[in-house]
C-alpha cells in the first residue's frame, strides 16, 4: 500500500522469507499453499524445562490441539520428555498453519529446540505426521521447486507412493 494506492507484490513468497538467517536451533522452514501460491514460512519453537507442575503449551499460528498431538507423538514414539517442558511454537508472518504437510517442520523445530542443535539452513520440511511416527505427503503440495527459487537445496519429504 502506498500513497497512490495498492501496489502489486511481484513475489509473495519472498514477502515472508527474506533469505536464510544464520543457523539457529529451534527454527525450521516449510512451504504451504495460500490460494494458488506457495509460500515459505519459518516455524520457531522453544522447549524449556517447566518451573511449575503443569507445563505450558502456547501456539501462535498453529492449532493448540494439533500441537498437543505432535507433542504426544514425539514423546511416545521419539522418547522426548515434553511432559516436563514448557512448549512455545510461533509461525512467522502471522500465517496460520492449516495444511497437514507443515507438521514435519513443527516437529523438526521442536526436536531442534530440545537438542539445542540447528537444522540445515538450506532445508525445507514438507510432510504430515502420523500418530505412528511415520511421515507422509500432505494433501495439496507446495512444490520443492518453488522453495528452490528461494535458495533451498535440501528437502525433507517422504517419497511419493506409486
Amino acid at each position: 500500500m502506498t500513497g497512490a494506492g495498492l501496489e502489486p507484490v511481484a513475489d509473495p513468497a519472498a514477502a515472508f522469507w527474506r533469505g536464510a538467517p544464520p543457523a539457529s536451533p529451534a527454527s525450521a522452514v516449510t512451504a504451504l499453499m495460500e490460494g494458488t501460491r506457495p509460500l515459505l514460512v519459518e516455524i520457531q519453537a522453544l522447549a524449556a524445562k517447566s518451573g511449575f507442575g503443569t507445563p505450558q503449551r502456547v501456539a501462535t499460528g498453529l492449532d493448540h490441539r494439533r500441537l498437543a498431538v505432535l507433542l504426544a507423538v514425539l514423546e511416545r514414539r521419539g522418547g522426548l520428555p515434553f511432559n516436563e517442558r514448557d512448549v512455545f511454537v510461533n509461525v512467522t508472518g502471522g500465517v496460520r498453519l492449516i495444511e497437514p504437510s507443515t507438521d514435519l517442520a513443527v516437529v523438526a523445530a521442536l526436536v531442534s529446540s530440545v537438542h539445542d542443535r540447528p537444522l540445515p539452513a538450506d532445508a525445507v520440511f514438507l510432510a504430515r505426521s502420523a500418530w505412528a511416527a511415520r511421515s507422509a505427503r500432505g494433501g495439496r503440495r507446495a512444490t520443492p521447486e518453488r522453495s528452490g527459487a528461494q535458495g533451498f537445496r535440501a528437502y525433507s519429504c517422504p517419497p511419493a507412493r506409486g
